[in-house]
């Protein structure tokens, strides 16, 4: 009788935690409800009821939200890509090259020859030379077995040398108005919630996002199972240059030009974003959808410092405090589990 007890006592279903993404938007709500106190505090006024700081907030953020796609599948197989925001500047001068109109005369464009294009081109363009520098990243982390920190950051240096060397530093405008339209309005956003929708799909419910999570909780035992880790690693890496390539062609829209300088601190925003968001630098946990209220997150403090009237600087300084704030928040939970 009391084996009987202990059994069904033992078959009683343990209460169940909240999703980690539930976690996080409960942070989210209490720094945007903070900011809300400290503005009628310190400014006199709501954060969060003047809806065109918001609608300004998130613009920014959202063009940083589609490289943070790419950077969080790099990050669950254990990786991390330092080259995306100099990818940004690399590909905004590409595309932009390729998208001038003759409107303004041609001693204004870069290639006489390749003036009034049709706006598939400068994307196509900019895509492939995305994927391209995305490829070379994953083929020398996954076959020269590079670690991701070198390689990337060896992209890094390069894309941003070769952003310069196109032009020899000088900046490329008059966009064909097709292509200026590619960033107006909330089309950033639109764009974001699109990439973001199609990789949580990926990551949930196909084989790339099983294999991704497997290749960051145990690499090894991913091999012995049959999958085959250097061409996901190149995979996973192309998609990442890819969305950043995409997020070039956003930004150099909206603001109808590229300079070499675009782009900086990009990566570092993207991966503050995901590990805000609760994907692990260890490698094998983390969600898209996390990293888009992480990407909020970012965005309500970065808002929230300039309602406040806080010098940049400061803003920085706490920017880097945050991510590191995360880094060991996510350490303890590590530490937790073994």
């Amino acid at each position: 009788m009391a084996t009987t007890d202990v059994n069904v006592a033992d078959a009683t279903p343990k209460s169940r935690k909240l999703p980690p993404e539930v976690n996080i938007f409960f942070v989210l709500i209490g720094i945007a409800l903070l900011f809300e106190v400290l503005g009628w505090v310190f400014q006199g006024q709501s954060f969060l009821g003047n809806f065109a700081r918001l609608k300004i907030m998130i613009l920014q953020v959202s063009v940083l939200g589609i490289i943070s796609v790419g950077v969080t599948q790099i990050i669950i197989t254990g990786g991390i890509d330092l080259s995306s925001g100099s990818l940004v500047a690399a590909v905004s001068m590409v595309s932009m090259s390729f998208a001038q109109t003759s409107e303004y005369g041609l001693d204004r464009v870069l290639y006489p020859a390749f003036v009034d294009l049709p706006v598939i081109i400068p994307i196509v363009v900019g895509l492939v030379v995305g994927a391209c520098a995305g490829f070379i990243n994953g083929w020398l982390i996954a076959y020269t077995k590079i670690p991701p920190f070198i390689a990337t950051l060896g992209m890094m240096v390069s894309a941003r040398g070769f952003a310069k060397w196109y032009t020899e530093g000088k900046p490329i405008s008059f966009p064909t108005d097709s292509f200026a339209r590619i960033g107006e309005g909330m089309n950033p956003v639109i764009i974001f919630i699109i990439v973001a929708i199609i990789f949580h799909i990926m990551m949930k419910y196909t084989r790339y996002g099983k294999f991704t999570y497997a290749l960051g909780a145990n690499e090894t035992a991913a091999r012995v199972s049959g999958i085959n880790v250097e061409r996901q690693k190149v995979k996973i890496y192309m998609i990442a240059g890819t969305l950043s390539a995409l997020a070039a062609i956003v930004v150099c829209s909206r603001g109808q030009t590229a300079q070499p300088g675009m782009g900086l601190m990009y990566e570092l925003d993207a991966i503050a974003m995901a590990v805000i968001g609760g994907t692990s630098l260890a490698g094998g946990r983390g969600s898209i959808i996390g990293t888009a209220i992480g990407m909020v997150i970012l965005g309500v403090i970065l808002s929230g410092f300039t309602f406040l009237r806080l010098d940049a600087y400061y803003q920085e300084m706490m920017k880097g405090a945050i991510i590191v704030g995360a880094v060991i928040i996510d350490t303890y939970r590590q530490k937790k589990k073994v």
